[in-house]
């Protein structure tokens, strides 16, 4: 069973028709720091951007474009090029043989061009002075031209009427394409036959190289994983002194799986890995392998085992590997080829094939370790995995000091008191809660990050922002009778979660929260403390049951977390005497394929009697809410008039305030 998370009530405004859902998780933040690649050495793509022989690539397609263009605008220029001479009328032409003016002339057929003497206006009103002339002589003319230009000295030049073009413009016409064709297909295939990367570089590896004499990260930057860190001790050892463990016989796992939830530091414990190793690191998300084009995933592979074999001892670290490496045959392909396949196969020969990889270590991180292909998980490639889950409260201690070490933080704050208060974040929603404390003591001018600072960034992480509405006195009242019933069956509810903060001031989608977290972490959930969960989920309706007679909306997330809680325990975890110890109901994200596919499938008799034994128990537990509230009312109503008053109240003033005496616990003081 999962860790137990912080629970939150909250109700939702019912006249105005607003819908209250389960409060989101806090967003994860990536603190990693970032890593620049100084190395002499360009990195061969990656991290957005093209690597130097892409771009040379480019640069060269580009000339011979505009070379292209350029010859084809020559060749046009020379073929069709329009003649520079002025058309003239006949009539001009032969006043001007008249007047001893023509200087020479060449005729083509009935086309005449010449040169005059002395230049002449044409038309005869303008100020255009022509030289080079051009006319055309009637078929039906019989004027003795010739006699004419020969009286007067006129140099007379005569050409044969074209009957087509030339034979090797003729030529050029009928082949010239089919040849550049030809050419550019060869010119293909010869880069082609050199792989994939010789075409623009679209089948090299885009990871990015991060070398020793980078700003690195070690195992001091890494907290809360301490078990992580211990098996992964081994791989640094070995990269660092490699003779050792040769002369024993042995040797280091060919692969690392990291496997965990987000933001638990999988990608952060790999780059500590390199730093302490001291050796050239490779990073590439596995989605960036798979293109479009068939082969390009697995020249991607090869290229990058290639680079890691160059300069090994080595590091390769894929990133999400479940993007490549779900199981073969559990998606259909298109057009009988399935790239990601591809992809997956050239790397299970690249870790365990024919061709060794020494001193190439992989490591990898997934958040789903169960849908990866049997055939990565073996002996010989991801030979150790590794499990980082959410830290304990020591852990999340230690991760809050790596974050703060550049934090200055106030008398007030200890950060055994804020990890108490922060149980089921992992590393990266304590590096965001860390920066929201230190975003929110800026914008209120302190020199230095107060405990208020941490507690109102986690309200609005957890809670949400808070939103300005305006409430009808009757709706702010309906919402403190819910949020206290919600606080005060948590408070008196054998093995309740404390009730950390208690506000009717509208958050996210909700009016009003209830905000409760364990004293320390829960690995384990007994049916008891599920039970009083669901009480104290139901708080909020039986109160407004309690002092109105009648509900509203503002319950649905409630109900929709009792009917979780209630179908899980029945279903699940084997706490009903009519099911008996037996799980009959899908894992979360898998009721498609469980109840379509699955052999396990349960019969409908079977779902029939979860849902009536789940709504047993929801119908006892209102009934001991019910019972609870009413035996307390005078609490009830007094933490209310206080919420109404207050809006806003922190642990030890909601157990004031109710009067009831505050568990033996880590207070985090207020």
């Amino acid at each position: 069973m999962a860790a137990r998370e912080p629970l939150v009530n909250a109700d939702a405004n019912a006249l105005r028709g607003a819908r209250k859902k389960p409060l989101p998780p806090p967003p994860p933040q990536d603190s990693l720091p970032r890593w620049r690649d100084d190395s002499s050495r360009p990195a061969p793509g990656g991290d957005g951007q093209a690597s130097p022989r892409h771009w040379l690539n480019v640069r060269r397609l580009a000339w011979i474009v505009v070379i292209a263009i350029a010859v084809n605008w020559f060749v046009a220029s020379m073929l069709f090029r329009e003649p520079s001479h002025t058309s003239i009328s006949y009539s001009s032409f032969r006043s001007q043989v008249s007047a001893d003016n023509i200087a020479e002339i060449t005729s083509v057929g009935g086309s005449i061009t010449g040169t005059l003497r002395a230049a002449i206006a044409y038309p005869p009103d303008s100020t255009t002075k022509v030289t080079d002339f051009a006319t055309e002589r009637p078929a039906y003319a019989d004027d003795h031209l010739l006699d004419a230009l020969l009286a007067n000295d006129v140099t007379v030049n005569a050409k044969p009427v074209s009957t087509g073009v030339s034979w090797w413009v003729t030529l050029l016409a009928n082949f010239g394409p089919a040849l550049l064709l030809i050419g550019g297909y060869v010119w293909l295939m010869r880069r082609v036959g050199t792989g994939l990367s010789g075409i623009g570089g679209i089948g090299k590896s885009k990871a990015v190289r991060y070398d020793a004499s980078q700003q690195r990260t070690t195992f001091a930057d890494v907290a809360g994983i301490d078990e992580a860190k211990d098996e992964l001790f081994e791989v640094v050892d070995f990269l660092r002194s490699p003779a050792r463990y040769r002369a024993l016989g042995a040797r280091t796992p060919k692969g690392v799986l990291l496997m965990g939830p987000p933001g638990t530091g999988k990608t952060l414990l790999a780059r500590a890995v390199a730093g302490e190793a001291e050796v050239p690191f490779f990073s590439m998300s596995a989605s960036e392998f798979i293109e479009m084009i068939v082969g390009v995933g697995a020249s991607r592979v090869r290229d990058l085992f290639d680079q890691a074999k160059a300069v090994a001892p080595s590091i390769i670290f894929i990133d999400e590997l479940d993007a490549i490496g779900r199981a073969r045959g559990s998606t259909a392909s298109f057009g009988g080829v399935d790239e990601r396949e591809q992809t997956l196969n050239q790397i299970l020969t690249e870790m365990d094939g024919f061709t060794g990889n020494e001193n190439v270590i992989v490591l990898a991180a997934t958040n789903r370790p169960e849908i990866l292909d049997p055939a990565l998980l073996r002996a010989g490639r991801f030979d150790r995995r590794v499990v980082l889950n959410p830290p304990d409260l020591a852990g999340r201690s230690a991760i809050l000091a790596v974050h703060t070490r550049s934090v200055p933080l106030a008398a007030d704050v200890q950060l055994d008191a804020v990890a108490a208060i922060t149980s089921g974040m992992v590393g990266a929603d304590l590096a965001n809660l860390v920066n929201e404390a230190a975003l929110m003591a800026a914008r209120r001018d302190h020199t230095a990050v107060q405990l208020a600072d941490f507690t109102d960034a986690l309200e609005r992480i957890v809670l949400g922002a808070e939103r300005k509405i305006m409430l009808t006195e009757d709706d702010r009242r309906r919402t403190a009778f819910h949020e206290s019933g919600h606080a005060l069956l948590g408070m008196l509810q054998v093995g309740a979660d404390p009730v950390r903060k208690v506000s009717i001031i509208p958050r996210g989608n909700a009016l009003g929260v209830t905000f409760q977290s364990p004293i320390t972490d829960r690995y384990g959930m007994g049916e008891e403390y599920i039970r009083g969960r669901i009480i104290g989920a139901l708080g909020g309706r039986a109160a407004e049951e309690l002092v109105y007679a009648n509900v509203t909306t503002g319950a649905e997330s409630d109900l929709d977390q009792v009917t979780y809680l209630a179908r899980q325990m029945v279903g699940r975890w084997g706490m009903s005497d009519a099911i008996g110890p037996m799980s009959v109901l899908p894992a979360a994200g898998d009721e498609v394929g469980f109840f379509f596919a699955d052999p396990r499938a349960p019969s409908e008799a079977t779902r029939q009697l979860v849902d009536s034994e789940s709504r047993e128990i929801v119908e006892q537990c209102h009934e001991r809410a019910i019972e609870l509230l009413r035996s307390n009312r005078d609490k009830l109503e007094s933490l209310a008039a206080a919420l109404l008053q207050h809006e806003t109240l922190d642990e030890i003033d909601a157990y004031r305030a109710a009067g009831v005496p505050h568990p033996d616990a880590v207070q985090p003081a207020h």
